[in-house]
């Protein structure tokens, strides 16, 4: 999704979801960063650990296919410095269970992950993204399907503008998608970030 840090300035337990964008920019931009979602590594408050998303009508469009609701979830989190995001419409795109879940490692070498809700990620990475400007787009994709259940790897690029030459991070987002026989839904995002002892396999970048 987005950022997923490399947790080295992370303390027991295991933090939240962005990160304070502009602490993780110094570990994020050498080491590798982001979704779909990316701020999700950061201690939140108990409250927000807990939060709930209201329900919100989705827009028919977002949610008419496994594409459609994927390039939504892109699009709702990326945008330039100074844009709102439209939360409700990410809001819309996810069943009222669903979680995001960062990995990355942690100081001592050891793996850890974040448990997010939805609004979780709104709450902790929201002011940042329209802060600081922010765009993650899909590169590649491999998807299986049987029935209503998806499953895709999406890989992805992360920039702070779309005038950046090259991506300052790159990863695999998991998504776990659900037809209910008249839309689909985001069960899962889980998701980590390339890293100089993880690179991307040629398999999941565009041309393999």
């Amino acid at each position: 999704m987005a950022f997923a840090p490399d947790f080295r300035s992370f303390p027991e337990p295991l933090p939240s979801v962005t990160e304070f964008f502009m602490s993780l920019k110094a570990i994020v931009t050498p080491l590798g960063g982001p979704l779909l979602l990316f701020l999700g590594l950061l201690p939140a408050s108990a409250g927000a650990q807990r939060a709930e998303a209201p329900h919100t009508a989705a827009d028919p469009a977002d949610v008419a296919s496994a594409d459609a609701i994927v390039a939504a979830v892109y699009d709702v989190i990326s945008g330039p410095a100074g844009k709102a995001r439209d939360w409700d419409r990410w809001r819309s795109l996810f069943l009222p269970e669903a979680r995001l879940v960062a990995v990355g490692r942690a100081q001592d070498g050891t793996l850890r992950h974040r448990v997010m809700t939805p609004e979780d990620y709104v709450q902790g990475s929201g002011p940042m993204l329209e802060e600081t400007g922010f765009f993650e787009r899909e590169v590649h994709r491999i998807q299986e399907e049987f029935g209503p259940v998806v499953h895709l790897f999406s890989t992805y690029e992360s920039r702070r503008s779309l005038e950046d030459p090259e991506p300052f991070a790159r990863g695999i987002n998991s998504f776990q998608l659900m037809y209910d026989g008249s839309r689909w839904w985001v069960l899962t995002i889980f998701w980590t970030s390339e890293r100089p002892d993880l690179p991307i396999p040629a398999r999941y970048l565009p041309g393999g």
